[in-house]
C-alpha cells in the first residue's frame, strides 16, 4: 500500500489535539507554532496563530487578501521575530535564530514574486540553494586533500539531478531570466529543495499560471512529498489546487485563525464562506 494513499491522509489528533495525517501520528511534527503574534507599532498583524504540520503533510494556509498569510511565513522563517509565542522546528526552538540559522534547521521557502538570479545560469541558481551544506563539503574536501574540483563536481551533479527531476536539465546553462514563467516558478522550487529542507514553504506557487501549468504544479508538489519525504505548506488563492492537494488547511482572516480542518471541513464552513464572500442578504 502506498504510504501516501487517501487513507493515510485522514486527519487524526495528536494527544495535544492538533490534527495531522494518520501516517504522521507517530512521527515528530516538523513544525509546531504556538500562539504566535506580531505587532507593527500599534497594529496587530498576526494574533494567537497556532499550527502543527506533520512530518510528511501537505498543508494549506489560506485566507482573503491582507489576512496575514505571508506575515506568518515571515515569522516561521524568522524574517520577523514574533512579539509573542514560539516556534518549534523538528523539535527545536527557533527563538533568537537568524534566517540563515533557521534555514539550516530545515526550512526553505519560495516567494510571491520570483526571486531568481536572472543573469546567472539555471544550474548556478540551484547551486546557490545548496549554501547550507556545500561550504562544509568543500572545506572538508580541501582539508582532507580530495580537492575543490571533486566537491564542486559533486555539487553540480546533485544540482543536475534536481533539475532533471523537474524536467529542467536541458536548460541548465541558460540564464534563469530567459526561462518561461512556469519554468521560473519550478526553478524557484528546485533551488529551495537544494537546501535539503524538512519543511518547504510555497508562497502562492500557482500565481500567474494557466490551468495546465497549475495541474503540473499539483503533480510536482505530490512528487516532492513522495520522493523527498518532506512536509510542504503552501499559501494559495487557487482553491481547486488547495482543495485538490492539501490534507490539512488553516484559514486566516485579519491575522487570526478562523477555521482548521480537512478540505471537506473547510469548503462547507460558513465562517470561511463569509470571510471570502461576505454576508449575503440583509
Amino acid at each position: 500500500m502506498n504510504q501516501y494513499d487517501k487513507a493515510s491522509s485522514r486527519l487524526v489528533p495528536y494527544p495535544s489535539g492538533a490534527l495531522v495525517p494518520e501516517r504522521d501520528l507517530h512521527a515528530m511534527p516538523v513544525l509546531e507554532a504556538r500562539h504566535l503574534g506580531i505587532d507593527f507599532g500599534g497594529l496587530t498583524a498576526v494574533d494567537d496563530f497556532s499550527v502543527t504540520v506533520g512530518a510528511t503533510e501537505i498543508a494549506g494556509l489560506i485566507g482573503p487578501n491582507g489576512a496575514g498569510k505571508t506575515t506568518v511565513f515571515n515569522l516561521l522563517t524568522n524574517v520577523y521575530q514574533p512579539t509573542r509565542g514560539n516556534i518549534m522546528l523538528n523539535g527545536y526552538s527557533t527563538a533568537g535564530k537568524s534566517t540563515h540559522q533557521v534555514s539550516k534547521m530545515g526550512i526553505a521557502r519560495t516567494f510571491q514574486n520570483i526571486r531568481l538570479f536572472s543573469n546567472m545560469s539555471v544550474l548556478d541558481n540551484v547551486k546557490v540553494g545548496m549554501h547550507n551544506h556545500i561550504n562544509e563539503n568543500l572545506l572538508a574536501a580541501a582539508f582532507h586533500g580530495f580537492g575543490y574540483g571533486k566537491a564542486e563536481k559533486a555539487a553540480a551533479d546533485s544540482a543536475m539531478e534536481l533539475l532533471d527531476f523537474f524536467h529542467l536539465a536541458d536548460l541548465a546553462k541558460a540564464p534563469a531570466g530567459s526561462l518561461p514563467y512556469g519554468a521560473q516558478r519550478r526553478l524557484e522550487i528546485v533551488r529551495a529543495l537544494a537546501s535539503q529542507p524538512r519543511l518547504l514553504l510555497l508562497d502562492e506557487p500557482a500565481a500567474g499560471m494557466n490551468p495546465s501549468e497549475t495541474h503540473e504544479l499539483m503533480e510536482n508538489i505530490r512528487r516532492i512529498r513522495d520522493t523527498f519525504h518532506i512536509a510542504i505548506m503552501l499559501i494559495e488563492h487557487d482553491m481547486s489546487l488547495v482543495m485538490g492537494i492539501c490534507e490539512g488547511i488553516c484559514v486566516l482572516n485579519y491575522g487570526r485563525i478562523i477555521a482548521k480542518g480537512s478540505p471537506e471541513d473547510i469548503k462547507s464552513n460558513p465562517v470561511v464562506i463569509e470571510a471570502y464572500l461576505g454576508k449575503q442578504g440583509g
